[in-house]
């Protein structure tokens, strides 16, 4: 996809962070948008920042944990504006806690929204995206879903498998032919509210009531520098973008050391966890 200009874009989780740069960088671009999200005050702030570039701009508030809400959507979409060419599956939650301490209720309400919400926007607006045979579609991961880390099982859990998901779609759209691009995103630390809005499960020597804003003054990488670089990797129709020097840094560790790397992971949360019972007493 050389341009965005005129095309439509639908894109989960607008209402900030991410969701939101990106948006406005499409709109910049003279891309439509149609926007979703549950934070409706936060959407009304985004859709009022893209109108300023003058395109047409729809929002709903769309619960990517309901399949039908999802697929209502991406129909309403396509019928609004007669297509659409770029689909954005970023909507996503985070959850503190350790395997043990992780109620299934919790389980299920972050699989629900990072996984599922991610299989319902790519089966709702595949079809759409067929009927044009142009379009690309961006499945947001994460370095979680490169490595895994204390503490974020069911967060790995979802990423690493939207990270397969979206792998798989890409080589069936190729092995179909066509003219749809596929792009899995891992970011690292990125300055969005996600780590601040997480669900925590105090637990001592674990985590804490800190736990979330200490792990966020780690994050580097502005959302508007990384809706450069998916808008990027969807004009190249790159398999896998990494965003920000510490997702780059940590896919290079896997890689280099695949399983050593769980080695250093553990020795640095004994170190954090003596600090947190020293800490406590």
């Amino acid at each position: 996809m050389k341009t965005v200009k005129d095309k439509v874009a639908a894109i989960t989780g607008a209402g900030s962070g991410i969701g939101r740069a990106t948006a406005v960088l499409l709109a910049k671009r003279g891309c439509h948008l149609a926007l979703s999200d549950v934070n409706e005050q936060g959407l009304a702030e985004t859709e009022a920042k893209c109108r300023e570039h003058g395109v047409r701009v729809r929002v709903d508030r769309v619960d990517v944990a309901k399949r039908e809400q999802v697929h209502a959507w991406a129909d309403e979409v396509a019928r609004e504006f007669g297509a659409v060419h770029i689909v954005i599956n970023n909507a996503g939650v985070a959850l503190g806690a350790t395997i043990e301490d992780t109620r299934y209720e919790d389980f299920e309400w972050l699989m629900n929204i990072n996984f599922w919400g991610v299989v319902y926007g790519t089966k709702a607006f595949l079809p759409h995206l067929k009927a044009v045979d142009a379009g690309h579609i961006v499945n947001v991961s994460s370095v979680f879903g490169l490595i895994g880390v204390p503490t974020q099982a069911a967060y790995n859990a979802a990423k690493f498998a939207v990270k397969g998901f979206t792998e798989a779609l890409r080589q069936e759209l190729e092995v179909e032919g066509g003219s749809i691009g596929v792009t899995c995103v891992h970011p690292g630390g990125i300055k969005t509210n996600i780590a601040r809005n997480a669900r925590v499960t105090v637990r001592r020597g674990w985590t804490d009531e800190r736990s979330s804003s200490d792990f966020e003054k780690a994050f580097a990488t502005t959302p508007e520098r990384a809706a450069e670089d998916i808008v990027t990797a969807i004009h190249k129709n790159r398999r896998r973008q990494l965003i920000g020097g510490d997702a780059v840094l940590i896919d290079f560790m896997q890689r280099l050391l695949p399983t050593l790397y769980q080695r250093v992971l553990v020795a640095g949360m004994k170190r954090r966890r003596r600090k947190m019972l020293s800490a406590a007493t």
